[in-house]
């Protein structure tokens, strides 16, 4: 059957761990033979140095950019704004830039390693906008998400499929964070064109676009397709194609999302507060058992209902496992409403393979959805991933991802039938 034919959840599905799974294949990989996390064009493009005096500039840095360098026994790891499955980082971002001063007219590749901006295409009468918004131009910026899928899968698989996703959904919240702090509205687009586009890009079959965030002043105006292919850059040094991702991609592309009304979140956050917690966000590895207040416990659900600002959307479901919440009946909830009491933290710590985060948080999530687009509903979980982070360390409690799990188990103990696409824990 051709994969446009398959749904995304067959592709879930077939990528699902349990105890048995994880035992016959432990997944160890060489980590000298990691590809490059870094996509960079031939010296002679021209360049933009970031300038973060500059309140454009700053707002396109902090996307992407470079935030803490560690040095491991195998290398140095470059951390970003925008949390990564096993720090492979397999997304890019590009941005087209239209009627900005004091920039050129075009589309830029964001050159995280050296921060800056890497012109890859001038632009005439053409532009993103017909692939994406046709009929439209925008004055201001189109924000296009990739990922060199090898990256991941030279690690992780076909399971990558689910981190190139959730991933890009982390991208967009690095995305909107940004846009938050320089006050500009943002808006999600997941269903477009995304298969001409990654044709006219260059891409061949080593990256794709998952998603793209536009901010700025629409007009009515047609703007035509891009006028030239953009010239073939490899994001790694190396590369091994892997058909089930290519064809899981093919498919969930394909497919329409949901839709609803566009709205936007209403943020109160102190804005130095949250620049900081922007520059100092980071995945927890381990935490102290330590319960965390009542209070500020709701304070982030709360945040975590806020509207998303798209039209193409896929409804999530968010259920808590709570094991040391001030004030708060140990057990399991959906949303704050009480499904059952009960310690589950053993349990959680084995249905995350056996990851001691997942039992010593205060609170251990997990988000789940009966999706008609399968990529976009793990972007939205990525997206809301990201904002928990930032919520939650905004508010002084620790945070990580966790996107390995005994799928079918971890249903079990939700009691739902609903693909469980991503867990999340937080404490101190």
């Amino acid at each position: 059957m051709p994969s446009s034919q398959i749904s995304g959840k067959a592709y879930h599905e077939a990528t699902k761990h349990s105890y048995l799974s994880v035992q016959l294949d432990p997944n160890y990989v060489d980590a000298s033979t990691q590809p490059s996390a870094f996509k960079v064009y031939p010296k002679f493009y021209r360049r933009v140095k970031l300038n973060l005096n500059n309140p454009v500039h700053s707002f396109i840095s902090l996307t992407s950019t470079i935030t803490l360098e560690k040095v491991y026994k195998d290398g140095p790891y470059k951390l970003r704004v925008n949390p990564s499955a096993g720090a492979l980082y397999p997304t890019e971002v590009y941005v087209q830039i239209r009627g900005i001063e004091g920039m050129v007219d075009g589309i830029y590749h964001l050159e995280v390693e050296n921060n800056c901006l890497t012109l890859i295409y001038e632009l005439i009468d053409d532009g993103l906008e017909n692939y994406i918004i046709p009929g439209k131009s925008i004055n201001g910026f189109i924000f296009l998400i990739s990922c060199v899928y090898y990256r991941s899968s030279w690690k992780y698989q076909n399971r990558s499929i689910r981190y190139c996703f959730l991933d890009s959904g982390h991208h967009l919240g690095a995305v909107a964070a940004s846009a938050s702090l320089y006050n500009r509205d943002i808006q999600l687009i997941f269903d477009f064109d995304k298969i001409a586009l990654n044709s006219d890009l260059g891409f061949e079959n080593k990256e794709f676009i998952t998603a793209c965030a536009v901010s700025g002043e629409l007009e009515n105006k047609k703007i035509r397709s891009l006028r030239l292919k953009v010239p073939f850059v490899s994001g790694t040094d190396y590369f091994e194609s892997n058909q089930f991702i290519e064809d899981a991609y093919q498919a969930t592309t394909l497919q329409k999302s949901r839709q609803h009304k566009l709205e936007y979140p209403q943020f109160d956050f102190d804005r130095d507060k949250f620049y900081q917690t922007i520059w100092n966000r980071r995945s927890i590895r381990r935490f102290r058992k330590e319960a965390i207040s009542q209070e500020d416990y709701l304070y982030v659900v709360q945040q975590l209902q806020q509207s998303i600002p798209t039209e193409n959307y896929e409804q999530l479901e968010i259920y808590s496992v709570v094991h040391r919440v001030e004030g708060m009946t140990p057990g399991l909830y959906k949303g704050t409403y009480l499904v059952k009491t009960g310690n589950f933290s053993e349990k959680t710590g084995y249905l995350c393979i056996n990851q001691a985060i997942a039992k010593d948080s205060a609170v251990t999530l997990f988000f789940v959805s009966d999706y008609l687009n399968y990529q976009t509903a793990m972007q939205i979980a990525g997206f809301l991933g990201q904002r928990l982070y930032l919520t939650s360390n905004y508010m002084g409690i620790q945070c990580s991802g966790i996107g390995a799990y005994y799928d079918d188990e971890t249903q079990e103990l939700l009691e739902t039938n609903k693909d469980v696409l991503y867990g999340m824990v937080i404490g101190r």
